[in-house]
């Protein structure tokens, strides 16, 4: 299974905040980091931020969160969240014929369990999880300027 873009950097996101040490980084400044552009960065965080994943702030004195409920997020419910619960395969045809094997087909029933087994193997982990050593200190040195 391939996660979207945007699920990987939510996650990404929400470890780097994580580990901020009480600065609000913003979103500008955490799109810098993960080397990703401002406009997608953005869309990441508001929608973080509908969940209730991350605090962002504007203007002086503003930036970017991870509050309580963000610290403890499963991972797997992030990641369902993002990528939605449809199916691997698209086995209507999205646009062109549907699959001639749909009514006797044992491969979309297959790959939802396996999907399933996957989200199943996330949701005991918390983004907190994610950023144990040696993670964590690696993620304070991302985008810091050398010494």
């Amino acid at each position: 299974m391939r996660l979207l873009r945007s699920t990987d950097l939510a996650l990404r996101i929400l470890m780097r905040l994580s580990v901020s040490e009480g600065a609000t980084p913003t979103t500008r400044e955490v799109a810098a980091d993960m080397d990703v552009p401002y406009t997608h960065a953005a869309k990441v965080v508001a929608e973080l931020q509908h969940q209730g994943l991350v605090d962002a702030r504007r203007g002086r004195g503003g930036g970017l969160a991870l509050t309580d409920k963000g610290r403890t997020a499963s991972v797997g419910a992030v990641v369902r969240s993002f990528e939605g619960d449809g199916d691997v395969v698209d086995c209507e045809g999205g646009g062109t014929a549907p699959c001639p094997l749909s009514p006797a087909c044992r491969l979309r029933g297959a790959l939802r369990r396996a999907q399933e087994a996957f989200f199943a193997s996330l949701d005991p982990l918390t983004i907190g999880d994610m950023v144990t050593a040696p993670t964590g200190p690696l993620l304070l040195e991302i985008g810091r300027a050398p010494s």
